[in-house]
C-alpha cells in the first residue's frame, strides 16, 4: 500500500497525509489541530500513530496548527534548518523533537524515501518532496512561483503530481480587491503557479508516464475547480493526452479520496 489523502488544501490551510504499509506522515500542517484531527479521524487515522510531519515551509497556512498538535502528541517534525529556526519561535517554541535536513537532501522514514528541492517562493527555504515506495513514486508541488529545471527533473517519472493550481491569471488581473503590487507578487518567481502554468508542466510529463494529477492550493477568490480542472484537461487533450493521466481537484473544506500510487 502507498496512497496519499489530501485533508485540505487551498488559501485557509493545507495539508496532506501519505502512508505506505509501515509508514504514516503528514505533509504540513496548516489546518487547525481540531480539523487535522477530526480529518484524519474520518480516515482512521490517530494522530498518535503518525511517524512524521515533514514541513514545505513556514507560512501559516501549512504551519498553523502545528503548536496545538505538537503539544496533544510528540510528533516529530521534519524540515530546513532554516524553516526550523523561523518556527521555533512560535509555532515549534517548546516542540523536543524538530529533526533538521538541507535543501535537497535524501533520507527515509520508516519505509518511504523522501528526496527534498529547493523551490522558488516568498519563504525562507521553500522545498518541495519526491516521495518513493517500491516501484511507486509521488511529486508534491505546492507554493512555487515557477517550476524550475530541478524541480522539473525531480518530479520527472512520478507515477502522481500533486501540484499547485493556484489562480486563473484573469481572474487574478481583474480582482478588484487585491493591489497590483500584490498581484505582481502572485505572479512573480516566488508567487504562486497559476492554471496555465501547471497545465504546462503536467502536459510535459505526458511522456514520463505521469498517471495523475491532483491540483492543490486553489485561491479561493481567485480560482475555482472548474477554472483549473478545465485549464489543465484542455492543455492534456491538446498534447494527445486526454485520457492518460486522470485529474482531480483538491478541495479546501473536504478531504479527498485515498489515492493509491502505482504498484508497490
Amino acid at each position: 500500500m502507498f496512497q496519499i489523502t489530501l485533508l485540505g488544501s487551498g488559501s485557509a490551510g493545507n495539508c496532506a497525509l501519505l502512508e505506505s504499509g509501515g509508514c504514516r506522515l503528514l505533509i504540513d500542517g496548516g489546518l487547525s489541530a481540531k480539523q487535522i484531527t477530526l480529518r484524519l479521524a474520518s480516515v482512521g487515522i490517530d494522530p498518535a500513530t503518525l511517524n512524521g510531519i515533514l514541513i514545505t515551509h513556514e507560512h501559516t497556512d501549512h504551519v498553523g496548527g502545528l503548536r496545538v498538535l505538537c503539544k496533544k502528541t510528540p510528533i516529530p517534525v521534519y524540515c530546513t534548518r532554516l524553516t526550523a529556526e523561523v518556527l521555533r519561535k512560535d509555532h515549534l517554541a517548546l516542540h523536543p523533537d524538530v529533526r533538521q535536513f538541507h535543501a535537497g537532501a535524501e533520507f527515509t522514514i520508516g519505509d518511504i524515501g523522501i528526496q527534498s528541492f529547493p523551490v522558488p517562493h516568498d519563504a525562507v527555504d521553500p522545498i518541495g518532496f519526491t516521495f518513493r515506495h517500491g516501484n511507486a513514486s509521488l511529486g508534491f508541488l505546492t507554493d512555487l512561483g515557477k517550476c524550475t529545471a530541478l524541480a522539473r527533473q525531480r518530479v520527472r517519472g512520478v507515477s502522481t503530481l500533486v501540484i499547485e493550481t493556484n489562480h486563473d491569471e484573469k481572474t487574478l488581473q481583474n480582482d478588484p480587491h487585491r493591489p497590483w503590487a500584490l498581484k505582481q507578487r502572485i505572479m512573480s518567481i516566488h508567487g504562486h503557479l497559476s492554471n496555465a502554468a501547471a497545465a504546462a508542466e503536467l502536459a510535459g510529463l505526458l511522456e514520463h508516464g505521469l498517471q495523475r494529477a491532483i491540483l492543490c492550493h486553489l485561491s479561493r477568490d481567485c480560482n475555482s475547480p472548474e477554472l483549473a480542472l478545465n485549464e489543465v484537461r484542455a492543455r492534456l487533450a491538446a498534447a494527445g493526452g486526454a485520457d492518460a493521466v486522470e485529474v482531480y481537484c483538491a478541495a479546501q473544506k473536504e478531504v479527498s479520496p485515498q489515492f493509491p500510487i502505482g504498484m508497490p
